[in-house]
C-alpha cells in the first residue's frame, strides 16, 4: 500500500522533468550571456546591442586582458589566496565554536550563544565597524582586513551547533570521556570526522563570499596590488578609465589604451575568469555533501 502512494505517474515525472530542465536552463542563460558579450566585437555591441549568439564573432576582449595579464593575474593570485586562507580559517572557527555551545555541560552554553545570535538581529553598524578593523585592530590596507570581517558568520554558527547538536549522539561523546579523552580529542577525533556534510556546506558558503566579495577591498585596501579580481572587476564597471590611469606600467599611452580597450567585452570577460574557478570548485565540495549523507549514523 505504500509503495503505491509513494509511486509517481509517468504524467507527472515527465512534468517535473520539463519543469527543471526550464528551470536550468533559464540558471544557465545568463552564463551564456555573459560569454557571448565577451565573445562579440566592440563595435557590434554598440551598433547592435547585446545577443546571446555573437553577432561578429572577437576574441578582443580576451586579447585585451591578455595585455594587462600582470593586473589581472596579480588580483587573481589575491582572490585565490584570501578565498583558500579565509575558508579554512573560518570553517575551523565556525566549527569549534558551534561545537562548544551545542555542548549541554558547557557552562557559558548561554552566554556565548546570545553574542552568536545577537548580531543576526542587531548590527554595529558600518562606522562602528570600520573604526574598530581600522583604527583599533590596524587592519588598514592590509590581506587580514579581507579575510577576518567574513571569518565569522551567525549563521553558519547555528547551522553548525544545529548539526552538532542533532546528529553527534550524547552517549559517542560520554563514551569517549569514559576512555579518557579530553574535549579537544573529542572535538578533532570524533566530532569533525562525523561532520563533513556540515563542514562542506560551511566551507562552501565562506569561499562564495569570500570570492564574490569586493566590499571589503573597497573600505579598506588603498594599494592597487592588494586589489582582489572582484574589486578590480567593481572597479572597471564604475569607471573604465581605471586601466588607462596603469598605462604607464603596460608601455602604452593612456589615449591609445582607451580607443583600444573593448569596454563591454572585457568586463565580461573579466566576469567569466571570476565566475569559472568558484564554478569548478563547486563539484569538489557537492561530492562531500553526497559522501557525507550517511556519516555519523549510530550503529548498534
Amino acid at each position: 500500500m505504500q509503495s503505491k502512494f509513494n509511486r509517481i505517474s509517468k504524467v507527472t515525472n515527465a512534468a517535473f522533468f520539463l519543469f527543471f530542465t526550464i528551470t536550468s536552463l533559464i540558471c544557465l542563460a545568463p552564463l551564456v550571456f555573459v560569454a557571448s558579450i565577451s565573445l562579440s566585437s566592440e563595435r557590434s555591441i554598440q551598433d547592435l546591442g547585446y545577443s546571446m549568439i555573437p553577432r561578429v564573432f572577437s576574441v578582443e576582449a580576451y586579447v585585451f586582458l591578455s595585455q594587462q595579464s600582470a593586473i589581472i593575474l596579480r588580483a587573481l593570485m589575491v582572490s585565490a589566496g584570501v578565498t583558500v586562507f579565509g575558508t579554512l580559517l573560518g570553517a575551523i572557527l565556525t566549527t569549534s565554536i558551534g561545537y562548544a555551545i551545542s555542548r549541554p555541560g558547557y557552562k557559558l552554553r548561554g552566554f556565548l550563544t546570545w553574542v552568536v545570535f545577537i548580531p543576526m538581529v542587531f548590527n554595529g553598524g558600518l562606522v562602528s565597524t570600520y573604526y574598530i578593523n581600522s583604527n583599533l585592530l590596524g587592519l588598514r590596507d592590509s590581506f587580514l582586513a579581507l579575510v577576518l570581517p567574513l571569518a565569522v558568520s551567525s549563521f553558519n554558527v547555528v547551522v553548525a551547533k544545529t548539526f552538532f547538536k542533532s546528529t553527534i549522539p550524547e552517549s559517542l561523546i560520554e563514551s569517549a570521556k569514559l576512555d579518557g579523552a579530553g574535549q579537544i580529542a573529542i572535538y578533532a577525533r570524533i566530532a569533525l570526522p562525523l561532520s563533513l556534510p556540515v563542514i562542506a556546506a560551511i566551507s562552501l558558503f565562506l569561499s562564495f563570499s569570500y570570492w564574490n566579495d569586493w566590499f571589503q577591498s573597497m573600505l579598506y585596501i588603498d594599494d592597487a596590488k592588494k586589489l582582489s579580481l572582484q574589486a578590480l572587476l567593481t572597479q572597471i564597471m564604475a569607471n573604465v578609465d581605471y586601466l588607462a590611469k596603469n598605462a604607464a606600467t603596460m608601455g602604452i599611452s593612456s589615449s591609445q589604451l582607451a580607443r583600444s580597450m573593448p569596454k563591454e567585452g572585457a568586463r565580461m570577460a573579466i566576469a567569466a575568469l571570476i565566475v569559472i574557478p568558484i564554478a569548478c570548485a563547486y563539484p569538489f565540495f557537492q561530492k562531500y555533501f553526497i559522501s557525507g549523507l550517511t556519516v555519523g549514523a549510530v550503529k548498534g
